[in-house]
């Protein structure tokens, strides 16, 4: 049964409310909210009827589309999941879904022999991994990393689809040194992972460098189609953005040449996994080598060399190595016998 993207948009918001039980929600409640999600994806003005969600609930209720949506009533007012785990999210696979997905996953692979799209990959991976233990009643042989609680995860479709409209967006935001969220006009360019968290670069109305935002740290977000959007006029991309740095901070600064002692134990992990791709073995000798990298100092690369503990030693520039130490010191401190 074909549903349009309306239906669907709404199907995902009450879906999404409902899924939050720290709220109880009304059916005006829920109308509001999807009138809300509709504008801000579509541009909808006129809002939702309440026919209309009555209907929508129906019909994740009932197995038409396959949901079977345990929606029930508490105290003749409240909606809400009777199963607390529950989301249309979560529907096992029928048997037309998982040959459609098998023959995407067949056409996909002949892609990874070519370096174009060696990105689709681990898409793949993923893909062929859901797919076999759907079609084979088994868990996924393919366990990705995820953090499933990571605040601001659900920024971002949105931000995914200013990006591709070249849509301005209205964000609050709030740093972790900020005392108070502030209001900005932001026009995303790119998004970025780095170890499960995600952020958005782009310039911020007024501002001509790039800025990057944490997706945990928006307090509030939506489309601005009444501001003019300012595209990525200087070319930047992310290759060339990130060419000297270790994670999602991105300063002005040029690089610098840092040299790290590494101990035996550990050298296996740091060759196979190199810090940075400038990475380069300088000195091999007993009980441990010494490796150079070109990169940014920034809190990053910090945190990568701490998290070694003793098997990392910086030896230049002498600033990062009092850093570290300072560091170090400070945390020693936290398990003295006073």
């Amino acid at each position: 049964m074909p549903v349009n993207r309306n239906a669907l948009i709404r199907y995902k918001t009450i879906d999404t409310c409902l899924r939050n039980r720290r709220r109880r929600w009304t059916l005006a409640d829920l109308i509001d909210k999807v009138s809300d999600t509709l504008y801000d994806y579509e541009g909808m003005e006129k809002g939702i009827s309440r026919r209309t969600i009555q209907a929508d609930i129906q019909m994740m209720r009932s197995d038409k589309l396959g949901y079977n949506a345990p929606i029930i009533i508490v105290e003749k007012k409240y909606y809400m999941y009777e199963d607390p785990d529950y989301s249309i999210t979560n529907i096992p696979l029928s048997d037309a879904d998982l040959t459609r997905m098998t023959e995407a996953v067949e056409v996909l692979k002949q892609f990874k022999g070519f370096t174009h799209f060696e990105h689709l990959n681990g898409v793949v991976q993923k893909l062929e991994g859901h797919v076999y233990a759907s079609g084979h009643g088994q868990q996924t042989i393919i366990d990705f990393e995820k953090n499933e609680s990571l605040k601001g995860l659900q920024h971002l479709s949105i931000i995914y689809e200013a990006i591709v409209n070249q849509v301005a967006l209205k964000i609050k935001y709030q740093s972790f040194k900020a005392k108070s969220a502030t209001s900005l006009e932001f026009h995303g360019w790119w998004l970025k992972e780095f170890k499960n968290r995600w952020f958005v670069v782009g310039t911020r109305t007024g501002v001509a460098s790039p800025m990057t935002l944490a997706l945990d740290r928006i307090a509030d977000i939506a489309l601005d189609k009444d501001t003019l959007y300012i595209p990525n006029s200087e070319g930047y991309t992310p290759e060339a953005y990130y060419e000297h740095t270790i994670g999602a901070t991105v300063m002005d600064l040029r690089p610098s040449r840092i040299r790290i002692a590494v101990r035996n134990e550990h050298v296996p992990y740091v060759i196979t996994k190199p810090l940075h791709k400038s990475q380069v073995i300088v000195e091999t000798g007993e009980g441990r080598i010494v490796i150079e990298l070109r990169v940014v100092q920034n809190f990053e690369l910090e945190k990568e060399i701490l998290g070694f503990g003793d098997g990392m030693e910086v030896l230049e520039p002498l600033k990062l190595r009092n850093r570290i130490m300072d560091r170090v010191r400070k945390a020693a401190s936290l398990y003295s016998p006073e």
